[in-house]
């Protein structure tokens, strides 16, 4: 079949409802259809030649971060890993009013003769209906998330929730029992996106109802199954960390579902896991938890966090996990310091072979000061 000649790529192109545009290996735009004109108010002639971050898009992410370095940004992403996106990406452009446009965009390498990436492709749609309505449920799922954390001379918490998509299905609880005694829960419901959420609200009830239980963790581990089970048939529902810490003691006591380790960073640089059998909850009502109990010394830090912190690929196919994360978070810390969250942010992300991390992100530090 003979290729098509360029004037008639380019009148098949202007008649798709999504924009599209074309870059080189510099982000430099060589086409803007009209479907891009139509979403942005940008017109061909007013951007072809320049970077979509010459004052033109200046793409942000959903969490309000500038995209147009290389990190972060998904065309730069695709071309750099030669890798295409698996599912669309939310962006914010600028439109030419000075608006922010939601964006829904799929990238892709653009190959010369050689095999060799030679540029980029993007096509986006207009997001801004669904995004509305995803803004509404986020702000109904951060009312169960307690993100104003405690204030405590003696600890300091500090938390880093990234979801995949607008809302996810991670969730996490850090309340204060008394003078001492905080109690925490982090959990990971299977999946991400609009269904994990609303199993979060699950997982908020029932935290709320049997917090006070945490005094003994397994305890609380065996009732919030219990009651997960009553509510998810034959299926794993979440996976989850719980505990409490006495910070007059600097003791700490924890339960797991199934959750990743947590990971101990000693001040002096040592490094250790706490791992915890337990089945996730949701497995089967009669399932019983365990407790391991430790103390900690001043400067310490507990490091809680997802699946999608560890479950992360490199080019060869080769999983970071626990280990890794370890030796990330090891390499980044300074003394005296907590976690330090864009650092690790692109640290995960190059370590990736993707155009964003796969799942929902959450980690929770806990640091005896």
């Amino acid at each position: 079949m003979n290729r098509l000649d360029l004037p008639v790529a380019e009148t098949i192109l202007d008649s798709l409802n999504d924009g599209l545009y074309v870059t080189d290996i510099n982000r430099r735009i060589l086409y803007w259809s009209r479907s891009a004109e139509r979403i942005t108010g940008w017109s061909s002639e007013e951007v072809v030649g320049s970077r979509c971050h010459d004052n033109i898009l200046n793409h942000l992410d959903k969490d309000g971060r500038r995209l147009c370095g290389e990190e972060f940004c998904p065309l730069y992403r695709s071309m750099h890993t030669d890798t295409r996106s698996s599912s669309p990406v939310i962006v914010f452009g600028q439109g030419k009013r000075g608006n922010r446009v939601p964006m829904a965009v799929s990238v892709a390498p653009v190959h010369g003769p050689d095999g060799k990436v030679t540029g980029g492709v993007e096509s986006f749609t207009d997001f801004t209906e669904t995004y509305e309505d995803l803004e509404r449920a986020k702000r109904i799922q951060t009312l169960s998330l307690e993100h104003d954390l405690p204030r405590d001379d003696r600890i300091r918490f500090t938390s880093f929730y990234l979801p995949h998509d607008i809302i996810g299905g991670d969730f996490f609880c850090i309340r204060q029992l008394d003078a001492d005694l905080y109690c925490f829960f982090l959990a990971d419901v299977m999946g991400h996106g609009v269904a994990a959420a609303l199993h979060t609200m699950h997982l908020s009830a029932i935290w709320n109802r049997h917090y006070h239980t945490l005094r003994r963790p397994a305890e609380f581990a065996r009732l919030m199954n219990r009651d997960l089970c009553r509510i998810v048939r034959d299926e794993s529902f979440a996976t989850a960390l719980c505990g409490i810490v006495d910070v007059a003691g600097r003791s700490v006591r924890v339960a797991s579902a199934g959750g990743p380790p947590l990971m101990l960073l000693h001040a002096d640089g040592r490094t250790a896991l706490v791992e915890i059998p337990g089945l996730p909850f949701g497995l089967t009502a009669a399932a019983e938890y365990d407790e391991r109990e430790f103390i900690c010394e001043p400067g310490d830090s507990l490091m809680m966090f997802t699946d999608g912190a560890i479950e992360i690929e490199d080019a060869a196919g080769t999983m970071l996990g626990t280990e890794g994360l370890m030796g990330i978070l090891t390499s980044l810390r300074a003394p005296g310091t907590g976690l330090r969250i864009e650092p690790l942010q692109k640290a995960l992300l190059n370590f990736s072979n993707g155009i964003r991390l796969v799942d929902d992100l959450t980690l929770l530090e806990l640091r005896f000061t």
